[in-house]
C-alpha cells in the first residue's frame, strides 16, 4: 500500500518528514506534479504550473514560489521578469500525492497576458467568455 493510501488512516496532528513526503510524491515521466496557485486571502485560483522535487524544496526554504517552465527547461521564480511574484503562504499536497496546492500572496497579475488569473475563459452555456481585462499590457509587464 501507498504512503498516501495509508496515510487515509491517519489522525489529525499525525505527521511524516517532509522528505519522506516528498519522495512519496507521484510525479510524472519528467519528474513534475502540478501545483495550483491560489491566492491565499480570497481564494481565488491565479495559475497552474509544474513543480519537481528540486522547485518544491527551493520554494519552502525561500518563500517565492519557484516553478519547472516546461517550455524553457529552466527554473522559473515567478515574478523574475516581470515583478509579480508569489510569496508563499502555505503549501498542501493533496490526498493522492498527485496534486500541490499553493496558497500565495501573488503580487499584481499571474498571467503572462497581464490579467490577475490565467483562468479568464469562462463557460457560458454554449458560449467561452472573456472575463477579465488585463490589470497590465504584457508588453509593458515583460520590458
Amino acid at each position: 500500500m501507498g504512503f498516501f493510501k495509508l496515510r487515509e488512516q491517519d489522525s489529525a496532528g499525525d505527521a511524516k518528514t517532509l522528505g519522506e513526503t516528498l519522495e512519496a510524491l507521484k510525479y510524472n515521466s519528467d519528474g513534475l506534479v502540478p501545483a495550483i496557485a491560489q491566492q491565499y486571502d480570497s481564494g481565488e485560483v491565479v495559475m497552474m504550473a509544474w513543480m519537481n522535487r528540486a522547485a518544491i524544496e527551493e520554494t519552502l526554504e525561500t518563500g517565492r514560489v519557484c516553478y519547472w517552465s516546461r517550455s524553457r527547461q529552466a527554473y522559473w521564480r515567478k515574478g523574475e521578469s516581470s515583478g509579480q511574484i508569489q510569496k508563499l503562504i502555505e503549501m498542501r499536497f493533496d490526498c493522492d500525492g498527485d496534486a500541490l496546492l499553493l496558497k500565495v500572496d501573488q503580487t499584481g497579475p499571474a498571467c503572462h497576458t497581464g490579467r490577475r488569473s490565467c483562468f479568464y475563459h469562462k463557460v457560458d452555456g454554449d458560449r467561452v467568455v472573456i472575463d477579465g481585462e488585463p490589470l497590465i499590457n504584457p508588453e509593458e509587464l515583460y520590458k
